[in-house]
């Protein structure tokens, strides 16, 4: 019954709001109901899902680089405070700092004949802070009794990483990952709405595409899309970390 509680709850707001549509004769190109947005899917089903997958693949590209990057500069940090304490404030300054602000740098920088790159770049950089902000924290996370033991038998830093930091510092690192893979999405999509050259075709081109033409319908349809793909990034993730967790604590 628990389970099946937010699909009725769903549904029963479709409902609403179909019904609601039609009482007020609301024009389907200001607010359509769900049964015009499914007809919109419906009939433009191809071009819709190519785009996902095209935003889907760029966006996972630009994840596991973005774990390369801020996982190693975690790693350096941990093992030199100095140079810690030297680029922690940048790292903080570039997550404060908004996307939408930067995606025309980035789209400059990677060169208006290469959208792809411009977006897996965006999408790398709205990925990065979750992932280096967990890797930080979980290095530091470790158990102040097994540093202490670490002492004892004089561990060098390298040591200290392999055997216990880097263990310690899991579960952290798979959180990071599994908000990182929303956000990485979120770049994606914004960089593709700056670039605006229809070159990448992602979902964000359909969006406009749509929007030009005053299919209402279809943007929904396309908003349906992401909002679905971004929900099945991060209950995979999900799952993916309460295995690894279940076997790593299980060792």
């Amino acid at each position: 019954m628990k389970v099946l509680l937010p699909f009725v709850f769903v549904a029963l707001l479709l409902t609403v709001w179909e019904l609601t549509v039609r009482a007020l004769f609301v024009p389907a190109y200001f607010m359509p109901g769900p049964l015009a947005i499914a007809g919109a899917m419906a009939e433009s089903a191809p071009e819709l899902f190519a785009s996902a997958w095209v935003t889907l693949r760029m966006a996972m590209t630009a994840l596991p680089i973005a774990s390369l990057v801020a996982c190693g500069l975690a790693v350096s940090l941990r093992l030199n405070r100095y140079l810690e304490d030297a680029v922690r404030p940048v790292a903080i300054i570039i997550q404060v700092t908004p996307i939408l602000a930067i995606a025309p740098l980035v789209n400059v920088w990677a060169g208006v004949e290469h959208p792809q790159r411009a977006v897996v770049g965006l999408a790398a950089v709205s990925a990065f802070f979750p992932i280096f902000s967990g890797a930080m924290t979980g290095l530091r996370s470790a158990d102040p009794d097994l540093e202490r033991l670490f002492d004892l038998y004089g561990a060098s830093r390298l040591q200290r990483l392999r055997r216990l930091w880097l263990p310690s510092s899991v579960p952290y690192l798979l959180e990071g990952h599994r908000v990182a893979a929303g956000l990485a999405i979120v770049g994606a999509v914004v960089a593709e709405f700056v670039s605006g050259s229809g070159a990448s075709q992602g979902l964000a081109w359909r969006l406009l595409e749509a929007g030009n033409r005053l299919k209402t319908p279809t943007m929904f349809a396309a908003l349906f899309l992401l909002a679905v793909m971004g929900v099945v990034v991060y209950l995979l993730l999900q799952a993916l970390e309460t295995w690894v967790l279940r076997r790593w604590r299980g060792r």
